[in-house]
């Protein structure tokens, strides 16, 4: 007997239909002989509604008064499972956040988990209950409603699986694995058995929607097994998922490459001809980061007659913002010009292979280079290595490196 975390977030609960199909599903690991906790988001497209309520009434709605109202969807949606789980004769419970006892700090809209008293769950546990918790939500120390911002269930799911100390945690979704990219732009595109928490941290970071990059944190901080898997497929028919775990659970070598990750929500700012002296790094990026705006790829030139040219990237929403911080830089900085591009991609080759295997960046340059696909930027990691170019070749690239990486052939 285990005891497993079922997460199902807003597509898998968004009718009343499904969420009587998600029942029979726990219902089935419970005639296995396992303890379920469930732990469930808002109907699809509930938490938007709530949010556009409150606008309605404050254009910019307390943070506070939003979380109370936000937290509302989660709350619909446990009440839901619990009768639907009782009507075909299995005993649940539902808890909210707070009943659980799910303890935050209280930056409403995006707290952080500091605590969970997994008692009131080990008890209904014991007593043959499945448990259903309201994911995304929690309470600070005064009582006060918070919630965990936008994907929060996930990271909800994972803290009570380590609170818990689950057997696995299992991510119900839309999609039935976590795949070497995406199959809508490579329909050969296959769905990995097993990838570690590095990996999937890597992918979640660049774009891949399949998992919450904080509850990969938390579960890697924690050892708690994810397994990602579909909740829309048949009962009975299930696929094995995929399995996020440690790279020493993993028996066989591991592959070199295990994804392509892509992130469309890139933009490129170039300060040029600023000064080459100590300093002028924080003095371009400092307001910027003042503004609460996330810079991830940079790159400096060396200098030449006293002057550099200092390229980054922002996420493309930023674009406007960024630029407007360093129009005002610049007269202070004594820079030339600020020149920006927001149609960029980034792609990216993951994988913890890397670490045993040189070549790989020659590779990646190489098959870009013979599809005409210029190169703007680099960095890398020791699992990573990440490329900008141009938004249009984005498809092209993904398509070719995942060829010349062969991960569309299954693993000997």
């Amino acid at each position: 007997m285990a005891l497993i975390v079922q997460k199902y977030g807003g597509t898998s609960v968004g009718s009343p239909e499904r969420i009587k199909n998600v029942a029979k599903r726990v219902s089935s690991w419970q005639a296995k002989g396992h303890q379920v906790v469930v732990v469930v988001s808002a109907m699809s497209g509930e938490t938007n509604r709530l949010i556009a309520l409150a606008k309605e009434v404050q254009a910019h709605p307390d943070s506070r008064e939003l979380d109370v109202i936000a937290s509302t969807g989660e709350q619909v949606t446990i009440g839901l499972l619990s009768m639907a789980l009782m009507e075909i004769g299995v005993k649940a419970r539902s808890y909210t956040g707070g009943q659980v006892r799910i303890l935050t700090d209280s930056a409403f809209t995006k707290a952080r988990i500091v605590g969970i008293d997994e008692g009131n769950i080990k008890h209904d546990l014991d007593n043959g209950s499945v448990v259903v918790v309201a994911g995304f939500q929690g309470v600070d120390a005064a009582g006060n409603i918070t919630t965990l911002g936008r994907g929060g269930s996930d990271t909800s799911a994972v803290a009570i699986a380590a609170a818990l100390k689950a057997d696995e945690c299992q991510i119900y979704t839309d999609v039935d694995g976590v795949y070497t990219t995406d199959p809508r732009i490579v329909p050969e595109a296959r769905r990995l058995e097993t990838v570690t928490f590095e990996e999937m941290l890597e992918m979640a970071s660049l774009g891949s929607k399949v998992l919450q990059i904080r509850s990969v944190e938390f579960a890697g901080k924690y050892k708690v097994k994810l397994r990602v898997l579909s909740s829309l497929e048949e009962l009975g028919q299930e696929g094995p998922g995929t399995l996020i775990t440690f790279e020493e659970d993993i028996k066989m070598e591991q592959p070199i490459i295990s994804g392509i990750a892509f992130n469309r929500d890139e933009a490129k700012l170039t300060v040029l001809g600023v000064p080459d002296r100590p300093g002028i790094a924080y003095q371009i990026l400092g307001p910027v980061a003042e503004s609460n705006i996330d810079v991830d790829m940079i790159i400096q030139n060396v200098g030449h007659d006293g002057s550099t040219d200092f390229s980054f990237t922002v996420p493309r929403g930023e674009y406007a913002k960024a630029t407007a911080i360093l129009a005002q830089v610049k007269g202070h900085i004594g820079a030339r010009e600020i020149t920006g591009d927001n149609k960029i991609a980034k792609v990216s080759v993951v994988g913890v292979g890397m670490r045993s295997h040189v070549g790989i960046a020659s590779k990646m340059f190489r098959t870009l280079a013979e599809e005409g696909i210029n190169i703007q930027m680099i960095s890398t990691s020791e699992i990573k290595i990440s490329v900008v170019i141009d938004e249009k070749y984005l498809e092209l690239a993904v398509r070719v490196l995942h060829k010349a990486f062969e991960l569309d052939q299954v693993p000997a």
